[in-house]
């Protein structure tokens, strides 16, 4: 198993080139928020534009709609009750899952659409639905055909970031057993095999042949919308760093620990919300060299 470090943030957070635009940076779709979650999209959104993603937009209950534009007029709405593939299809990255509750019917169709060219993030409820309902990851035989112009992108393979319970019943391991050797194999049974981000003390990252472990973060991270705001960053991170999906991920986790590290120098408990405020000074440092002691 590989100790992840800050090198992963020297080697993936770049310097932007001048003559790029917004949508040189990911076209994210967020889709999740019942009327009693609606705080998980919210957190999804700030932290993936705070991470740098160059459109973002969130189709959740309308009742979440006034909320999320008080805290980020920077994202547009939809009603995630209304058919999706019109937003799907113009998506680099869908994130599909917080604070989702029992919306069965909106992630098959989410399955359904997303194309092989197109990075899908599966986090929270959709995670639960897609245990409990047996339902099968997008299979690049099945996807919608790839336009021409998007063929060599990042790819199909699905990052997955359960915690412990969500990835016993996704993988029938108990949590005490859930050993690096068993969590392979339970992925290999997967078709297409997805990117694990097995959230825990000490984080570990699963992705095509390697094991990675976070070795840093703290209890001060035990806070309602953590892992909400984690998918949002992996997906600012994913849809603008495309050379590897894997690092994108890897860089992401680590990127979420080392701001919670830094904040709870001076904090007994680290907020979701203040990671993600935090977030573009920490790319400012490492794109132009400054490197702090994260």
């Amino acid at each position: 198993m590989h100790k992840l470090t800050q090198e992963i943030l020297e080697q993936t957070i770049t310097k932007r080139a001048n003559a790029t635009h917004k949508g040189d940076y990911g076209r994210i779709l967020i889709i999740g928020g019942t009327e009693q979650y609606g705080g998980a999209v919210i957190m999804n959104a700030l932290a993936a534009v705070n991470s740098g993603s160059g459109l973002v937009t969130v189709a959740t209950h309308p009742s979440n709609f006034t909320a999320l534009h008080s805290h980020l007029p920077e994202a547009m709405v939809t009603d995630y009750t209304q058919d999706l593939t019109a937003f799907i299809t113009k998506a680099d990255v869908v994130l599909i899952g917080s604070g989702l509750g029992e919306q069965l019917a909106i992630l098959t169709a989410t399955l359904n659409s997303v194309r092989s060219d197109q990075i899908l993030i599966l986090d929270g409820s959709a995670l639960t639905l897609l245990a409990e309902h047996q339902l099968d990851l997008p299979c690049a035989c099945s996807l919608s055909p790839v336009p021409a112009q998007s063929l060599g992108r990042a790819g199909w393979r699905t990052p997955l970031t359960p915690h412990e319970m969500e990835w016993q019943r996704l993988s029938q391991i108990e949590i005490a057993e859930q050993t690096p050797a068993k969590n392979l194999a339970a992925l290999a049974t997967f078709k297409p095999s997805p990117i694990l981000v097995l959230k825990k003390y000490q984080t570990e990252i699963y992705t095509a042949d390697q094991v990675f472990q976070l070795t840093i973060g703290g209890p001060y991270q035990a806070t309602g919308g953590m892992g909400d705001t984690l998918a949002g960053i992996i997906a600012g991170f994913s849809g603008q760093f495309r050379t590897s999906l894997e690092q994108a991920v890897l860089a992401a986790v680590y990127v979420h620990s080392a701001i919670a590290d830094d904040l709870a120098r001076e904090r007994y408990v680290v907020l979701p919300t203040q990671i993600s405020a935090e977030i573009p000074k920490l790319m400012h440092d490492y794109a132009n060299k400054k490197l702090t002691n994260l």
